[in-house]
């Protein structure tokens, strides 16, 4: 079993097995001289799938592209990436590329992306930049609810085992599974939390599974994956 390690978050922090949170900060940001209102929950929901399915680059060598991988058996779950990404930045272009494998990248250019996900581009995998949760998502339950969905619906698996359901999640990123662990917890719900080494000789990451199989259908109504 994976041994867990509580990490202080900013003011969002763990004494004694209590978790302690501060109210959120103010939904909007500077840009220019005007400011831009964003809806939070649906930044939560592109962190998650970002966390999850997301790579961030620089092609061009000035704006920031995000880049999410779509499975093309999940249309609704591409519709509502696609959505997402224009309803918090309707003036960056969404591009859509068809893959083989029966798969598809949708792209958006922002130099807001590194701030919003909380890691840099050209600087190394996820699994290197130690890509986990921000901060500010444990501010408020709406937040843990929209970016735990993105994380499901992207690293996560919805399966039955002897005729029930059962939520996995699965990353290489370790702090990102105590995370995705920790979020379900504070929501009132009883994962585990396990690693393995893959019998591999291509893959030798440590792999991190975070796995619900109490309460799962209460779970999949709070979250409402699409994958459900």
């Amino acid at each position: 079993m994976l041994k867990l390690v509580y990490k202080k978050v900013s003011k969002t922090f763990v004494r004694k097995g209590v978790w302690v949170r501060v109210p959120p900060p103010a939904p909007f940001i500077l840009y220019k001289t005007k400011p831009i209102i964003w809806n939070r929950e649906v930044l939560a929901y592109l962190v998650g799938i970002g966390l999850g399915d997301g790579n961030l680059s620089k092609p061009n060598g000035r704006s920031v592209r995000l880049r999410v991988s779509c499975d093309l058996k999940y249309p609704f779950l591409t519709t509502e990436i696609i959505g997402a990404l224009y309803y918090v930045l309707p003036e960056s272009k969404v591009g859509i590329v068809e893959r083989t494998g029966r798969c598809l990248d949708i792209s958006s250019h922002s130099n807001y992306w590194e701030m919003i996900l909380g890691w840099k581009a050209n600087e190394g995998s996820k699994y290197i930049q130690n890509a986990t949760v921000p901060e500010w998502i444990w501010c408020k339950d709406e937040y843990i609810k929209a970016c735990l969905k993105g994380l499901i619906e992207t690293d996560g698996s919805i399966y039955y085992d002897r005729g029930y359901p059962m939520v996995m999640f699965t990353n290489i990123v370790a702090d990102l599974a105590k995370d995705v662990f920790q979020m379900m917890n504070w929501l009132g719900f009883q994962p585990r939390i396990y690693d393995l080494i893959p019998k591999s000789k291509f893959n030798v990451k440590r792999i991190y599974h975070v796995r619900l199989a109490k309460n799962v259908q209460e779970f999949l109504n709070l979250v409402q994956p699409l994958k459900a």
